[in-house]
């Protein structure tokens, strides 16, 4: 299995249009050790000569394209090597990319749970914008643990898992969540027999939801944020990481914590990184101590052979 990482910031991307944090202007200055970033989303194939599944649409998702030839391989006038895309949630980051995909020949084949097909119909309806282009054929992800597989995505298959995080804010869940409103993705090839696990929002770590991790070859995991008051402490937001459904990085309870109780073999990376949030510097204390930890922080443009 082959995993593509298109963007790898949360929303807003890195730098970020309209900031001026330590990183941000660091970055655009050059005084900061940082890779710019694209907001999360992942392609992922049985190999890389197979249409694979795009796992959360971007805004940025055109630009990735035009990044990534393996998505636009042109073996006729229009073609694509995007079979479907499956959400993890509604959130505008997540699922805004999809208007891109407009022009497409056919329904686009889309897979959500119903909280976010509720979310993207109503609150923002992306889907049915759609309507009025290509169209969406919608398929339910079901999170009671069956697995469900995606036509023209061979070998692969998916298992959802219930989160707790947060709902869009014009999600009528969104201060009442309900399952189903965030997911991970235990993702298997048939072939190996390996798998990895994909959660870029994640607010809590349940002892069934790390044996779920634990089963994987590779975790893919929130990285939005180090601290628990990294918003507050900028005076960026009044809301603490928790607050908003993302689990930190650092402290008691914190990511670093739970990655570290893995098995030793399972390769270790953070996603969805806020613009705030140290690591994305280089050369910072916090990034060293993540090496410490085998802990990688995901790019744009890596891959992965799972």
């Amino acid at each position: 299995m082959r995993i593509t990482i298109l963007g790898s910031a949360a929303g807003g991307g890195f730098p970020q249009w309209n900031c001026n944090c330590r990183n941000c202007a660091g970055v655009r200055s050059g005084s900061v050790r940082a890779k710019p970033r694209t907001q999360s989303s992942i392609f992922v194939q049985a190999d890389d000569s197979t249409d694979g599944v795009l796992l959360n649409a971007s805004p940025d998702i055109l630009e990735q394209i035009r990044s990534h030839p393996v998505l636009q391989p042109g073996r006729s006038l229009r073609d694509t090597a995007i079979a479907a895309v499956v959400l993890m949630d509604g959130q505008i980051d997540h699922a805004t990319g999809l208007f891109m995909l407009r022009e497409r020949g056919g329904p686009l084949p889309l897979w959500c749970t119903d909280p976010v097909a509720e979310d993207l119909t109503q609150g923002n309806p992306v889907l049915r914008v759609l309507g009025h282009y290509c169209g969406v054929q919608r398929h339910r992800i079901a999170i009671d643990g069956s697995a469900f597989t995606v036509a023209g995505a061979p070998r692969l298959s998916f298992r959802a898992v219930a989160l707790s995080s947060k709902a869009a804010p014009y999600s009528p869940h969104r201060d009442a969540p309900v399952p189903g409103d965030n997911i991970g993705l235990l993702i298997s090839d048939a072939s190996s027999g390996r798998g990895a696990f994909y959660a870029p929002g994640l607010g809590q770590i349940t002892p069934a939801l790390f044996d779920v991790m634990g089963s994987a070859a590779a975790v893919l995991v929130d990285g939005t944020f180090w601290s628990d008051d990294e918003m507050p402490r900028l005076g960026l937001s009044r809301k603490s990481a928790r607050d908003i459904g993302h689990l930190p990085q650092s402290g008691p309870g914190g990511m670093i914590e739970w990655l570290d109780k893995l098995p030793a073999a399972t390769r270790r990376l953070l996603i969805h990184i806020n613009n705030t949030n140290p690591i994305l510097d280089e050369d910072s204390p916090e990034r060293c101590l993540l090496a410490q930890h085998r802990i990688e922080v995901c790019e744009d443009r890596m891959t992965l052979e799972i």
